[in-house]
């Protein structure tokens, strides 16, 4: 039962921490751009030659 001390608050710091990287990766432009991405498969790159 005094584990609970222990595991309770490391689970919020950790869910606050991947929060907090979740949130950073987003403002920081990381996630933009994913339908390019997806659409690459689809291009030919020998097309002009």
């Amino acid at each position: 039962m005094d584990i609970l001390y222990l595991l309770i608050p490391f689970s919020v710091v950790l869910v606050l921490l991947i929060v907090a990287v979740f949130g950073w990766a987003v403002n920081d432009g990381q996630l933009d751009g994913f339908e390019h991405e997806a659409e690459r498969i689809l291009v030919d790159e020998d097309q002009g030659g």
